[in-house]
């Protein structure tokens, strides 16, 4: 054998690494404006440093070293990473309309088409935005109607828990049905029993799909989308895209045979009607389609299940967690409201309970990356140069556990929403639902959902580990995925003394 060839072709290999490391040594030095980074190699970047189960935490040690700006390359993929309050609340909201696009990302705009207004950009976002915020207004988004529904669903919820008779069982089913309903709500104008199997087969989907987008092998794809015929999880993908959708147009169309312009009753049929109108102007926009319609279907849908199912499963594991302060917020609803259905009026009425909601939801970190954003000009930002559609990552999970804003930051610690005299107090660096133009749109609902299933299950039920299981058992380490999830676990819901007399009665009358 020539071993001649071989010997060749290795050293221009290495001589070739040499070169690329050089060259990327040199840009470093000749353009200092850039923001810092750690140092990359050919084709991979940064990714071989990167854990890519949790690309956060790597995040997170990075701007120990290299400040709370700075640059990394994931395969061929240039991003900017802001970390820390001040950082990031200047790029989303000081600088909103520099930092108010979104990013090309494969297996979205594969899955999205960049429909609907998750990662849409420009006008169509605008639009879609405008139309989404003044529908959900309209189906009683932060109004009377809508918590109505909500307290409806409560009830629904807390007799079903009350089915298992204080025995252990997993929460995931019923609570992501629950709040499900809220959006199914808006969004159809109709709730579904816990156990109908086209519900259920639509919530797998949501949650699949969610896990499956922040797994290392939808990263690869992102970066190398030509793998994409080789990785089983962007088939998932897309297969349970598909078969949502399909359920999405099924639904419109039969909307469709029945719609009434001047009787609207959910979401899809407003869309209809919008639709309808803008066709039979001579000049219409051309955004109320159906493409549109079931992108904005899908993101409403996803928003107002995964996310909030998964922020009240980090409660409940919470209070089992710390009973004391699950007792705390008990004795609070027992004092200020008792027996009377929760609402939302009884916020200012119980701060503790407040606080608890609000450190929750800070402590459950549960999209701590962030939905990237991207520049849509450049931009020298804090000193360094970032150009027009640099793909950003603003690290919510440096926000909330900003050591410069939280006293306990790495602690469940509801003193951090109250003063010295116990009094709610909010706080700037509580961003768990973004800032800025891309701020979600659900929030004002989200956070009257959070705080009504929370207390009305409080005041039914103490949430204790199952038999054999102490708290210092229950682990607080999240799972791999875009959306931060507590690890499986059951429960048991054991009735309080009150609710248990009264259980005991009725009983008895029958």
């Amino acid at each position: 054998m020539d071993w001649t060839g071989v010997i060749l072709t290795l050293l221009l290999f290495i001589l070739a690494i040499m070169f690329l490391l050089k060259r990327g040594s040199s840009r470093n030095k000749s353009s200092p404006n850039l923001p810092p980074g750690p140092r990359t190699i050919p084709i991979l970047g940064n990714l071989h440093m990167m854990d890519l189960k949790r690309p956060h935490k790597t995040m997170i040690e990075w701007s120990k070293e290299y400040g709370p700006i700075f640059r990394i390359r994931l395969g061929f993929q240039e991003m900017v990473v802001l970390t820390g309050y001040e950082t990031v609340k200047d790029a989303l909201v000081n600088q909103a309309d520099a930092f108010a696009d979104r990013p090309f990302i494969p297996i979205f705009e594969e899955a999205t088409k960049g429909f609907g207004i998750f990662l849409a950009n420009g006008e169509h976002w605008k639009v879609m935005r405008r139309f989404t915020l003044s529908t959900l207004r309209d189906y009683g988004m932060g109004k009377r109607t809508i918590e109505d529904k909500i307290t409806e669903e409560c009830s629904v919820l807390t007799k079903t828990m009350e089915t298992y008779a204080g025995k252990p069982f997993d929460v995931t089913r019923i609570l992501t049905a629950a709040v499900s309903n809220i959006i199914v709500s808006i969004l159809l104008g109709k709730r579904y029993e816990y156990e109908d199997a086209t519900f259920l087969r639509l919530l797998k989907i949501i949650r699949e799909n969610v896990q499956l987008a922040g797994s290392p092998a939808v990263l690869l794809y992102n970066l190398f989308p030509k793998l994409g015929f080789f990785l089983g999880a962007r088939k998932t993908i897309m297969r349970n895209q598909k078969e949502f959708h399909d359920f999405i147009r099924t639904t419109f169309i039969d909307y469709l045979q029945d719609l009434d312009d001047n009787d609207q009753r959910n979401f899809i049929e407003s869309f209809l009607v919008r639709q309808k109108q803008e066709n039979m102007k001579m000049t219409h926009d051309g955004y109320f389609h159906n493409g549109n319609l079931i992108g904005l279907v899908d993101d409403l849908f996803g928003a107002g299940t995964d996310t909030m199912a998964n922020t009240l499963r980090w409660a409940i594991l919470l209070m089992m967690k710390y009973p004391e302060i699950q007792g705390n917020v008990q004795a609070e609803i027992a004092r200020e409201i008792g027996d009377i259905q929760p609402r939302t009026d009884h916020r200012v009425k119980m701060p503790y309970t407040d606080a608890v909601v609000h450190e929750l939801q800070r402590f459950a970190n549960i999209v701590p990356s962030n939905v990237p954003h991207a520049t849509s000009m450049d931009i020298t930002f804090k000193g360094f140069f970032i150009p027009k559609g640099t793909h950003i990552i603003p690290l919510l999970t440096s926000v909330l556990f900003d050591e410069s804003q939280w006293e306990k930051p790495h602690k469940f610690y509801p003193e951090h929403f109250l003063d010295s005299e116990g009094k709610f107090v909010k706080r700037d660096a509580f961003m768990p639902f973004s800032a800025g133009r891309r701020i979600c749109a659900g929030e004002n609902l989200a956070k009257m959902e959070i705080f009504l299933f929370f207390t009305s299950l409080l005041q039914k039920f103490t949430f204790q580990p199952p038999p054999g299981t102490s708290k210092d058992d229950l682990d607080l380490t999240p799972g791999v995925g875009f959306i931060s999830t507590p690890v499986p676990y059951k429960t048991c819901a054991v009735l309080r003394e009150s609710d248990t007399k009264n259980y005991n009665k009725l009983f008895t009358q029958s």
